[in-house]
């Protein structure tokens, strides 16, 4: 079972959100906002945060170039990962996956059939790993952003969550782009 550890210290981790939306832009971006606010109450810090429309290309430059940022650990979009043909941000998020963490979108999907039913088989959450760097797409809403930020990257994110975690293999990452 799944515990925090307080024998360890906490580990704050930067995070960009990232929005992707034709319609909506910061001070209409209720879901990127719930990020924000669970980011922040847990002690993380919120890196950089922007609204892109969905264009394929457009969202896989800016998440490149928060991959290339040293000073971001974590990339969480909302929005885009419906099944319309304005929804392209999980084939972004392909674009520059160098290893996909196919069971995100697994464990996803059972948060939210808890939720919403069989309603969760029209989501595309995906999670992957680029350069040092997670990367994680979320369904648009900010239901889906508290379920998804509760019930899974709230622990994975949390150094001292055991039995394992996304932050304590973080330095490990890029281990195959080093020289050896």
């Amino acid at each position: 079972m799944s515990r925090i550890d307080d024998r360890k210290e906490f580990i704050a981790i930067r995070i960009a959100v990232l929005t992707v939306s034709d319609t909506r832009d910061l001070s209409q971006d209720r879901s990127g906002q719930v990020l924000v606010e669970r980011i922040e109450g847990a002690g993380h810090v919120v890196a950089d945060r922007l609204v892109l429309r969905d264009e394929r290309a457009e969202i896989a430059d800016q998440l490149r170039a928060w991959i290339a940022d040293p000073g971001i650990d974590v990339v969480i979009s909302t929005g885009g990962t419906g099944l319309t043909g304005r929804d392209v941000t999980v084939e972004a998020h392909r674009d520059v996956y160098e290893k996909e963490i196919d069971a995100f979108g697994t464990v996803f999907t059972i948060v939210s059939m808890k939720k919403i039913g069989t309603s969760a088989v029209q989501s595309r959450a995906t999670g992957g790993v680029a350069g040092g760097t997670y990367l994680f797409a979320l369904p648009g809403s900010p239901g889906a952003c508290k379920d998804a930020w509760d019930e899974i990257l709230a622990m994975q994110l949390d150094y001292r969550h055991r039995p394992c975690n996304f932050v304590e293999i973080l330095p490990r990452l890029d281990e195959h782009h080093r020289r050896k």
